[in-house]
């Protein structure tokens, strides 16, 4: 499977304008905006993660929007020196010091309207989250974490309301409209009248994060809170998720995707990626398996899936 990167333009990157503040988590990501006047959680090459955590980020989000499953739309943020000096938090905060973050094309995921109007929440009690309008991407998410071996926990962000930003739809116009994702991996903000909408994030550790391989176990990939899995009475609840897996994702489809990562994010290394891209391919044929031993693990993440399989 050949690869054949895609230069990226000035004129295609986001242009980094402003800091707004740091981020949680072990990638020391930042809140920016940038001159397209959205703001991006920017994740920087030399993180302390590792550089390829980038490169998963772009590819799995892509490939996660191929499914249909509401991610963030993803773009390359170009973040300049001048912005870098001039701003003190814009550093990487190591055990004994610091560095600045580097300059260049970093990675960068859509926050989901404006951060001082939007309220996004990573945790709704009980009751809230069945009113999730769609729960069933916590079960696309899982099929899609299987398939690539994402060996940190499931997050998703929560929001409602995008609060009049731009792009949103006229909640005036006689009903409500969703958010929904495109096959080229962006995201559409809309006004949603009842309830939550989840966001699945964080894709770094997709493919093992720097390793590119793929240690199964069968408790990876899932989400921490359970009940999202209540409607889970078989194998049949998972069957549209697989059935897109299978017929969408094609040895072109995730040569298109990976032509989308900028080669400083993973070395150059054509060769490696074509090889991950490959073992990719192959993989889906084992989601099922991988699903089974998640269900036979004895931790019981799906109550009412009641027939157990050897």
């Amino acid at each position: 499977m050949r690869v054949t990167p895609r230069v990226a333009s000035m004129a295609a990157m986001k242009l980094a304008v402003e800091h707004v503040r740091r981020m949680r988590g072990g990638a020391q990501a930042q809140l920016m905006r940038c001159d397209d006047e959205a703001y991006y959680i920017v994740k920087f090459q030399n993180n302390p993660q590792h550089l390829r955590i980038l490169a998963n980020e772009m590819l799995a989000t892509r490939l996660a929007a191929r499914l249909g499953l509401c991610v963030p739309q993803v773009e390359v943020v170009e973040v300049r020196p001048e912005i870098i000096a001039y701003t003190p938090d814009l550093v990487i905060q190591l055990g004994l010091g610091r560095k600045p973050c580097a300059a260049g094309k970093q990675f960068g995921s859509q926050f989901p309207g404006h951060p001082a109007r939007l309220a996004v929440h990573d945790f709704l009690p009980d009751e809230q989250l069945r009113s999730v309008r769609n729960l069933s991407d916590f079960l696309g998410v899982l099929v899609f974490d299987k398939w690539t071996c994402n060996t940190n926990g499931r997050q998703a962000i929560f929001f409602r309301d995008p609060g009049g930003d731009p792009g949103a739809a006229d909640s005036t116009a006689g009903g409500s409209t969703e958010l929904s994702t495109t096959g080229s991996g962006h995201t559409a903000i809309g006004y949603t009248a009842m309830g939550y909408t989840a966001m699945m994030i964080d894709f770094g550790f997709c493919f093992n994060a720097g390793e590119w391989d793929f240690p199964d176990a069968p408790l990876r990939g899932l989400y921490a809170r359970h009940r999202v899995y209540d409607g889970v009475a078989g194998m049949e609840a998972f069957e549209p998720w697989l059935a897109r897996l299978e017929n969408r994702i094609t040895e072109r489809v995730l040569g298109e995707e990976a032509a989308q990562i900028p080669p400083e994010w993973y070395g150059g290394d054509w060769d490696e990626l074509e090889r991950l891209l490959e073992r990719l391919y192959r993989r889906r044929e084992r989601v099922r398996e991988l699903l089974l031993s998640a269900r036979n693990s004895g931790r019981d993440p799906f109550p009412n899936w009641k027939v157990r399989h050897a």
